[in-house]
C-alpha cells in the first residue's frame, strides 16, 4: 500500500505540472525559469565552442608564418611531428623575409603606356629607358606591352618573361607601376580615346619634361607606340644614368621556371669544364634584313631578298653585300669565326655553346666550326625536349635563357653587334669586367681576305688578330661620345660606366 501511494503522489505530482496546475501556485514559474537558464546555458556553449574553434584556426594560420619564432614545437591536431624532426628544423636558417622600399609619394601627373618593339633585349633596354621616363616626369607606368608583331610573332606577355610582382615592387621607391590602368581610364582606351605617339629618338630628359609631360597632364594618358632607343646615351644626369641600371640589373629579373631552367644548362655546362658563348647571329632574319649574303648559294641569296622586301619596316632594301661586308656591317659566316677562333688560340677542347636561333644553311654552313670546335652545343642537345615545351614558339623566352648563359660564360664571343651583344657586354661588365671579346669586324674581313689569297701566312695572320684585339675583351673602357651621331657612337648599355667599378679615373678611352 505505501509504495503504491508513493507512486500515486509522484504521478499526481507530475500530471499536476503538466497541467501548469499543482498544489502550489508558484510551480509554473519555476519551470519557465528553469527553461530560460538552460537556454542560456546552451546559448553560452555554443558561443564559446565557436570562440575556440576561431582561435584555433587562428593560431594554426599564425603558425604556418610565424612558427619557426612563435609557435615552434606547440602541438597541433594538423601535424604529426615528432621532437627529432623539431631539432632538425630548428638547425636550419630561416630565410629573412624581405623588406620593401618604401613607397615613394609624388603627385601623379597621370599615365604612361607604352609599347616596346623588337627582340628581347631590344625591349629589355627599351623597358629601363621607359621606367626612367616615368620616375622623372612623376607619372604612373603601366606594365609594358611586349612585341607580338615582329619578325618571331612571340605571344608571350610581360609575365611570361619577367617577374612582374618583383619589378613593381623593387621599384616602388622611385615609381609608381600597375598591372593595369584604372577602369575609368582603362575603359577610354579600350574605345581608342587614348593619344598615341612615338617619341623622338635618342632624346634627352628634358624633351619628356617639355614636350611629353604637357601631353599626359592634358589627356591623363599618353601611349607611346615605340620604344628602341629613345633615351640618350650621354649627356644625363648621374641620377638618371645610375636608375637604368639598376632597373637593368636588378628589377627586370626572369621568372623562377626561366631562371632555374637557365642555372641547369650552366650546371650541366660547369660539369664538363670551361665553356664559351659564341652569339652566332647568323639567322635567316639577320641576313635578310642586313642584305649579308657571303657564302649563300643563289636560292637561298634569292630566298632572303624576297624575305627583305616582304617587311616594310625594314627600310633598306637594296643591298652591296660585299661592300657591306668590307664595311664591317656584317655578321661573321660560321666559317669565318672558326678561323678567329682558331686566330686566337681559343682551346678546341672548350665547350662552344650557341647562344641563336636556327642556323641559316644548317649543318652545311656549320660544318667547318664543328670539325675545329668538336664540342659544340646548344640548349637544345642539353636539355630534354619536355624541358623545352613551354617555351617552343617562344622566342623571347628562349632567348632570355640564351642570355642568362651568356652572362655566366667563360668568354662571350658575339659575332655582331646587335641588341643581344651590347646588352650582355654591358651586364658582363657590370658583374665584374668579364672576359668579353668585341670583333673589330672590318679589320677581320680583311685579314681574312687577304689570309685566302695568300698574302698572309697562318702565323701572320694569327698574330695580327690576336694584337689587334688585345684591348678588345671587355675591360674598363669610356663611352666613346660623338655628339650628333649617337648611332655611331658606344652604346650605353654596353658600356654604362656611370654604374662601373673601377671609378672613372681608372678608366682607359678609346
Amino acid at each position: 500500500m505505501c509504495s503504491f501511494e508513493g507512486k500515486g503522489k509522484k504521478r499526481l505530482i507530475r500530471m499536476g505540472i503538466m497541467k501548469g496546475g499543482g498544489g502550489e501556485g508558484g510551480g509554473g514559474e519555476r519551470v519557465e525559469k528553469l527553461k530560460s537558464s538552460r537556454m542560456k546555458l546552451w546559448m553560452i556553449r555554443a558561443t564559446t565552442s565557436v570562440l575556440l574553434w576561431t582561435c584555433i584556426v587562428q593560431l594554426t594560420a599564425v603558425g604556418e608564418t610565424w612558427g619557426p619564432r612563435v609557435l615552434k614545437g606547440w602541438p597541433s591536431c594538423f601535424s604529426h611531428q615528432d621532437s627529432s624532426i623539431s631539432v632538425i628544423e630548428d638547425k636550419v636558417p630561416s630565410v629573412p623575409a624581405r623588406v620593401l622600399p618604401p613607397k615613394r609619394v609624388y603627385k601623379n601627373n597621370g599615365y604612361l603606356m607604352v609599347s616596346c618593339n623588337g627582340g628581347l633585349n631590344q625591349m629589355r633596354a627599351a623597358i629601363c629607358d621607359m621606367v626612367t621616363i616615368a620616375r622623372y616626369l612623376n607619372v604612373t607606368l603601366i606594365v609594358p606591352e611586349l612585341d607580338k608583331t615582329s619578325f618571331w610573332a612571340d605571344p608571350s606577355e610581360f609575365q611570361d618573361i619577367f617577374d612582374v610582382d618583383h619589378f613593381i615592387t623593387s621599384l616602388r621607391d622611385e615609381v609608381r607601376i600597375l598591372k593595369k590602368l584604372p577602369p575609368r581610364l582603362k575603359r577610354r582606351v579600350e574605345t581608342g580615346m587614348v593619344y598615341s605617339m612615338p617619341p623622338i629618338s635618342w632624346s634627352d630628359i628634358s624633351y619628356y619634361h617639355n614636350q611629353i609631360l604637357p601631353l599626359i597632364q592634358k589627356y591623363k594618358v599618353v601611349h607611346l607606340n615605340r620604344t628602341d632607343t629613345r633615351l640618350a646615351n650621354n649627356g644625363q644626369p648621374l641620377d638618371i644614368q645610375k636608375l637604368r641600371c639598376r632597373i637593368n640589373f636588378s628589377a627586370l629579373r626572369f621568372t623562377s621556371q626561366i631562371e632555374e631552367l637557365g642555372k641547369r644548362v650552366i650546371n650541366l655546362l660547369r660539369q664538363n669544364g670551361p665553356f664559351i658563348v659564341l652569339h652566332l647571329r647568323y639567322e635567316m632574319d639577320m641576313l635578310a634584313f642586313s642584305g649579308c649574303t657571303q657564302g649563300c648559294n643563289t636560292e637561298e641569296v634569292e630566298e632572303l631578298t624576297r624575305m627583305r622586301y616582304a617587311y616594310p619596316w625594314w627600310k633598306e632594301k637594296i643591298i652591296n653585300s660585299d661592300l657591306k661586308r668590307k664595311d664591317g656591317l656584317c655578321p661573321l659566316t660560321p666559317e669565318e669565326t672558326a678561323l678567329i677562333l682558331r686566330a686566337l688560340d681559343i682551346d678546341n677542347s672548350y665547350q662552344i655553346y650557341i647562344a641563336a636561333g636556327e642556323i641559316y644553311g644548317g649543318e652545311r654552313r656549320m660544318a667547318s666550326l664543328a670539325a675545329a670546335y668538336p664540342k659544340l652545343v646548344r640548349k637544345e642537345t642539353l636539355l630534354e625536349p619536355s624541358d623545352l615545351r613551354f617555351f617552343e614558339n617562344h622566342s623571347s623566352q628562349m632567348a632570355a635563357l640564351d642570355y642568362l648563359v651568356s652572362l655566366e660564360s667563360d668568354i662571350f664571343f658575339p659575332t655582331y653587334d646587335g641588341n643581344m651583344a651590347k646588352v650582355a657586354e654591358g651586364h658582363r661588365r657590370y658583374l665584374g669586367f668579364k672576359q668579353t671579346i668585341l670583333l673589330d669586324r672590318r679589320l677581320l674581313v680583311d685579314l681574312i681576305d687577304q689570309h685566302k689569297s695568300g698574302s698572309l701566312s697562318w702565323n701572320e695572320f694569327s698574330d695580327a688578330v690576336k694584337v689587334s684585339h688585345e684591348s678588345l675583351k671587355g675591360q674598363p673602357t669610356k663611352r666613346l661620345v660623338i655628339p650628333d651621331r649617337p648611332k655611331e657612337e658606344d652604346y650605353f648599355y654596353a658600356n654604362p660606366e656611370e654604374c662601373l667599378q673601377p671609378s672613372y679615373g681608372q678608366l682607359s678611352s678609346t
